[in-house]
């Protein structure tokens, strides 16, 4: 099935006069009747029959109308965004993020989008994961970046890349100097943690009980930048998202963790059968090219 199918159909069903729909779509009837029996072989089933000299549309044609003028809509306001000189992009991108995604992707993203499409405005509200999914699923938000749900829900998560999460400690810590490390070393050491509340929490415990380790989880917070603040003046460690670590920053040394290695993927969360603006296309589009980008940066240290 090709485009001109839909469009001489289309235009058949618009007009239920052979005469006319040719004309619309500048085709002799004969090339006109070609195609229409073409699709209908296709489909498997006539789209229409002639009653008299009238045409008209069989049910299961009407049916496949309205599928295949949504269809030819998107694809022409699709191609009359990329000609030049269609003009700038309009209207709101609403977006949900939890904490570790808006300290440096989020910014970064909202920025480059910006730059581009300066007549669209972006809200952003940092969330819970769960608080993201029950927001999208109202129809608060366009879109969500957060680590894929550990539940089911109705939304369609896509991949963006897969996250190492590493040990983060002071220079002075005993471990400091070490190029890796296995989970099974964190034994009986002092760390601080996400608390319980976020499967982040739920992955890395579990990730202790594979391996027979049982850290002294002496502190708990709900968000990054106070965890590695704790860890730059003190001997505790901490466990977070490589991209959650700001590049550079001092009074902190980055180890990689193995057997296991914890991983996270971040997504972005989607209302299934959600029609999406061109902006919010165009938003996502940056996040994936960005966020891809950060990740082969930053894959950790060799």
């Amino acid at each position: 099935m090709e485009m001109r199918h839909l469009r001489y159909f289309v235009a058949l069903a618009d007009c239920l006069s052979f005469t006319r729909a040719a004309e619309r779509v500048h085709v002799t009837q004969s090339t006109l009747s070609h195609q229409i029996k073409q699709l209908e072989d296709e489909v498997g089933q006539p789209l229409f029959e002639r009653i008299g000299k009238k045409v008209v549309t069989t049910e299961a044609g009407e049916l496949f109308r309205g599928f295949a003028s949504r269809a030819l809509r998107e694809v022409d306001q699709g191609v009359a965004l990329l000609k030049p000189g269609a003009g700038n992009l309009t209207g709101k991108v609403r977006i949900g993020a939890t904490h570790t995604f808006n300290i440096g992707l989020i910014p970064e993203c909202v920025a480059l989008f910006l730059a581009r499409h300066p007549t669209v405005r972006i809200s952003v509200e940092e969330l819970a994961a769960e608080v993201i999914v029950a927001r999208l699923a109202a129809g608060e938000l366009d879109l969500g970046i957060a680590y894929r749900p550990e539940d089911p829900t109705d939304l369609w998560f896509e991949p963006l890349y897969n996250e190492e999460m590493v040990l983060v400690v002071s220079p002075d810590h005993p471990l400091a100097g070490r190029k890796r490390i296995r989970m099974v070393e964190l034994h009986r050491q002092d760390l601080v943690l996400v608390s319980t509340a976020f499967s982040t929490r739920t992955m890395l415990d579990e990730c202790f009980r594979a391996c027979g380790a049982e850290p002294t989880v002496v502190a708990e917070m709900s968000t990054v930048a106070p965890m590695l603040a704790l860890v730059a003046r003190t001997m505790i460690g901490s466990i977070v998202a490589i991209n959650a670590v700001p590049e550079g920053m001092p009074g902190l040394k980055v180890i990689p963790l193995e057997s296991p290695t914890p991983v996270r993927t971040p997504g972005i969360l989607w209302r299934l059968g959600q029609s999406k603006p061109a902006a919010v296309q165009s938003f996502a589009v940056i996040l994936r090219k960005t966020a891809l980008g950060n990740s082969l940066r930053r894959e950790g240290p060799g």
